[in-house]
């Protein structure tokens, strides 16, 4: 078996600690990683001790969740809270950043920010990045790199899909395939 590759991994994490959210309109994971250790990891929810979106609903004003803080603030005050530099570190984190967190990477020092989904990307927040020498990057997370068990799956919808073509009409066995196809395609950059 193959190793993933350092973003995937990363990337990975990320997405791990956006299950944690609490935030029910966008849930949003960040890990801060540099030389290749992740030094912290943050997702969007509400001040510790206070209420959850979850348990009733989300505080909006002007078009925001007043309610939490953002998955990148929270992994920067982690490393704030407990003395961890971030100076020439890098972000991953699951969505383009929002412009007030994008301007406390930069300040951070954070020289790197990976993302896997655009999220009304800020044009100011690309060009404040440009400015400071902050390299973005996209990075497709290829769930099949994270499921261990992708090639059983793969192998049994394989065989199923083998039995039905012969007692299947041509035109729904097609789509049956077409839709298998696009469940497993790999598009892994592994290494």
């Amino acid at each position: 078996m193959e190793r993933i590759s350092w973003d995937q991994y990363f990337m990975a994490q990320s997405q791990l600690l956006a299950l944690r959210s609490t935030c029910t309109r966008l849930m949003v994971g960040a890990s801060i990683v540099r030389d290749k250790r992740i030094i912290a990891g943050g997702y969007n929810g509400s001040v510790s001790g206070s209420i959850h979106c979850i348990d009733e609903g989300c505080y909006v004003v002007d078009g925001h969740c007043v309610r939490t803080v953002h998955a990148e603030a929270n992994a920067l005050l982690q490393c704030a809270k407990f003395g961890v530099p971030t100076q020439d570190a890098d972000v991953y984190v699951t969505h383009f950043p929002c412009l007030q967190c994008s301007k406390q990477l930069i300040q951070a020092g954070i020289k790197t920010i990976y993302y896997k989904e655009d999220y009304r990307n800020n044009e100011y927040a690309i060009q404040l990045f440009k400015e400071a020498g902050v390299s973005v990057k996209k990075v497709a997370l290829d769930y099949l790199a994270v499921d261990l068990n992708y090639q059983e799956k793969q192998n049994y919808v394989d065989e199923l899909l083998a039995m039905l073509s012969d007692s299947t009409d041509h035109k729904e066995f097609e789509k049956l395939k077409e839709k298998a196809d696009a469940l497993f395609s790999a598009t892994t950059s592994r290494g």
